[in-house]
């Protein structure tokens, strides 16, 4: 009986922490084609079993140009910011989108979509 009230609790902790949601985006154009994009993730990490566990930026067709996995969570640390370098976007992609996942909801919280032609 204690067993399955504390799965009870647990599933419903991992419910409330919601989904992880991309505050803003910094992103700069760097030598050679790549760039660097600086994000600033939100969610209610609250340790190892619910926790904003990477972010990606994708172009409009679905390809994934870039990923930066977060090693560990930001419980106290809220939001928070961290960048990844050379990531290659081709010339021609005029706009991606940069989505949050956390390892309960994967992804589905607030995305950000970032005007590239708007930066070069």
């Amino acid at each position: 009986m204690v067993v399955a009230v504390a799965a009870i609790l647990l599933s419903l902790t991992q419910v409330f922490a919601g989904e992880a949601d991309v505050v803003s985006v910094d992103a700069r154009q760097q030598d050679e084609g790549t760039w660097q994009f600086s994000v600033a993730v939100r969610h209610a990490d609250e340790g190892w079993e619910h926790y904003a566990d990477k972010w990606i930026v994708v172009g409009p067709d679905g390809t994934v140009y870039g990923e930066r996995v977060l090693a560990h969570p930001h419980v106290d640390e809220q939001p928070f910011t961290r960048s990844q370098s050379g990531i290659r976007i081709p010339e021609h992609v005029s706009t991606v989108v940069v989505k949050a996942h956390d390892s309960v909801h994967e992804f589905g919280g607030v995305e950000v979509s970032v005007d590239l032609d708007a930066l070069r």
